[in-house]
C-alpha cells in the first residue's frame, strides 16, 4: 500500500508539471493522500453582518468628586464607572452613569466609592440619562468581598429607568457596583494560580487595543498532538461577571484530581481564554472594547485586536499539533439562566452532543431544567464561528445577573462533569 501511494504521488507530481492549469487541484489531492491538509483561518459572511470597524469612545474623567466638602465619591480604580456626582437635596445625591459610546446594549455598568465626613444615612440616585437600570447594587468594604444591597434599601424609580439606594456612609470608602469587580489583574492572578497545576500551561497570546495582556491556558496531560480540542471563552462583555464566575467553576472542575477529570485531560486538550475584553473590563465599560465595538459581533473579519488574537491562537494551536476543535463554549450573562444552541438543522462533528448534555444536566440537578434556546446563525458571534471554521458544536452559556452564586458554582461543575462523561466515550 505504501509503495502504491508513493507511485501515486510521483505520477501526480509529473502530471502537474505537464498540465500547469490543473496544478492547484492535484496539489490539493497530494495533500489529502499524505494527510497534510493545513488548517487556515477563514473569513465568513453572515445573513446579518455587523460593522465592527473601530469607533470613538468617551473616556470617563478619573477623579475624586466632592459636594460641599461633605459628600465624596471617586472612580479611581480599575473597573470603575462614574460620570457625575451632584446633590439633589439635603438627603439625596445623584450619581450619573453614561456609556462608552452609543448605540449600545441596555446594560449600564456602574462602580464607584462613596463616603462622608461624618457618619450619616443618605439616598443615592443612580441616574442613566440614556439607558435603564439593570443590576441590583452590590456593596463592599474592601473591593474584594461583596454582598447585594438589602432589598429594603433599594427601589426602582422614574418608571424603573433609575434606582434609589439608601446607604449608611462614614469616612471609610464604601464600594458600590453593578456586579462584583473582577478586573484584568484578578483574571491574571487566577490564571497564573491555575498554571501551577502540572497539566496547565499559561501563555500570553498578544495585546489588547490599549496594550493589556491577552492570556490563555492550555490544559492537557501527555502529548497534545492529534487530540480533539474544547475551547472555553469568557468576558467578551465587561459587566457579565456571573458568566465569568461560571467559567471559573467549570474550568476548576476539569482540573479536579479524580478519575473522570484525569482521564479527560489524557484524551482532550482544553484551551481557555478567560478575559477577552481586558480594556473594557478595566475601563468600566457597559458592553464594548476600547475600539467601541461589541466583540461578540466581530467573529467574521476579526477587525478588533482581541478577537484576532484569540482566533489566531486557536487556529495556530490546532494546526501545529494536528488537533481538531470539536466544542466551543462561550460564557456570558443575561437576565436569566439559559443556553443558546444551534437550530436542529445544523449538525456539528459531535452532533447530537448538545441534546445528551442538556439531559445529563437536567437529571443531575433536582428541580432544575436547562432552558435551551436553539437559533440559526444570523450574526457573526463566536458560536457561529466555531461551526463555520471547524464544524464544531458550540453553545453560549448564559447565567442570570442575580443567579445565586452558589448555584452558579454548582451548575457549572455539573455541566463540566456531564460534558466529560459524554465526550470521554467518543
Amino acid at each position: 500500500m505504501l509503495t502504491r501511494l508513493k507511485n501515486m504521488k510521483l505520477q501526480v507530481t509529473k502530471f502537474t508539471v505537464r498540465n500547469g492549469k490543473h496544478t492547484f487541484f492535484y496539489v490539493c489531492f497530494l495533500f489529502l493522500i499524505t494527510g497534510c491538509a493545513s488548517i487556515k483561518l477563514k473569513t465568513f459572511e453572515f445573513p446579518e453582518p455587523v460593522d465592527t470597524s473601530t469607533k470613538k469612545i468617551a473616556y470617563q474623567e478619573k477623579k475624586e468628586f466632592s459636594i460641599n466638602d461633605t459628600f465624596f465619591a471617586d472612580n479611581q480604580f480599575d473597573g470603575a464607572r462614574l460620570n457625575g456626582f451632584t446633590q439633589l437635596n439635603d438627603s439625596t445625591v445623584q450619581v450619573t452613569i453614561l456609556p462608552e459610546n452609543e448605540p449600545i446594549n441596555q446594560s449600564p455598568h456602574y462602580a464607584f466609592r462613596i463616603w462622608t465626613q461624618q457618619p450619616q444615612s443618605v439616598y443615592v440616585k443612580l441616574n442613566y440619562p440614556t439607558s435603564k437600570h439593570r443590576y441590583i447594587p452590590k456593596l463592599s468594604q474592601d473591593g474584594q468581598h461583596w454582598k447585594a444591597i438589602d432589598s429594603t434599601n433599594y427601589q426602582l424609580i422614574d418608571s424603573a429607568q433609575n434606582a434609589l439606594l439608601k446607604l449608611h456612609l462614614t469616612d471609610k470608602k464604601l464600594w458600590v457596583a453593578a456586579q462584583e469587580l473582577k478586573t484584568s489583574t484578578e483574571a491574571l492572578q487566577w490564571a497564573k494560580q491555575l498554571a501551577t497545576h502540572k497539566n496547565v500551561r499559561f501563555r500570553m497570546i498578544g495585546k489588547s487595543k490599549l496594550q493589556r495582556d491577552m492570556i490563555a491556558l492550555d490544559m492537557y496531560d501527555g502529548d497534545p498532538k492529534g487530540r480533539d480540542i474544547i475551547v472555553v471563552l469568557s468576558r467578551q462583555h465587561p459587566p457579565e461577571v456571573t458568566g465569568y464566575l461560571a467559567m471559573q467553576s467549570f474550568v476548576d472542575e476539569l482540573l479536579k484530581d479524580n478519575r473522570l477529570a484525569k482521564d479527560f485531560r489524557k484524551k482532550y486538550r482544553i484551551l481557555v481564554y478567560p478575559l477577552l475584553n481586558p480594556d473594557g473590563v478595566d475601563l468600566g465599560h457597559w458592553r464594548h472594547n476600547a475600539g467601541g465595538v461589541d466583540l461578540n459581533r466581530d467573529w467574521a473579519y476579526y477587525r478588533q485586536e482581541e478577537v484576532k488574537n484569540v482566533v489566531n491562537d486557536i487556529v495556530n494551536t490546532a494546526k501545529k499539533s494536528k488537533n481538531k476543535v470539536v466544542l466551543g463554549l462561550d460564557f456570558h450573562s443575561t437576565q436569566e439562566d439559559l443556553y443558546y444552541s444551534f437550530s436542529d438543522d445544523m449538525h456539528s462533528s459531535i452532533y447530537p452532543f448538545k441534546d445528551y448534555w442538556m439531559k445529563g444536566i437536567d437529571d443531575a440537578i433536582p428541580n432544575y431544567t436547562p432552558d435551551d434556546r436553539p437559533f440559526p446563525l444570523n450574526q457573526p458571534i463566536s458560536k457561529g464561528w466555531f461551526y463555520k471554521q471547524f464544524n464544531a458544536e458550540s453553545l453560549t452559556y448564559e447565567i442570570g445577573d442575580e443567579t445565586p452564586r452558589d448555584f452558579i458554582d454548582l451548575k457549572a461543575r455539573v455541566a463540566a462533569r456531564e460534558m466529560m462523561k459524554l465526550l470521554i466515550l467518543r
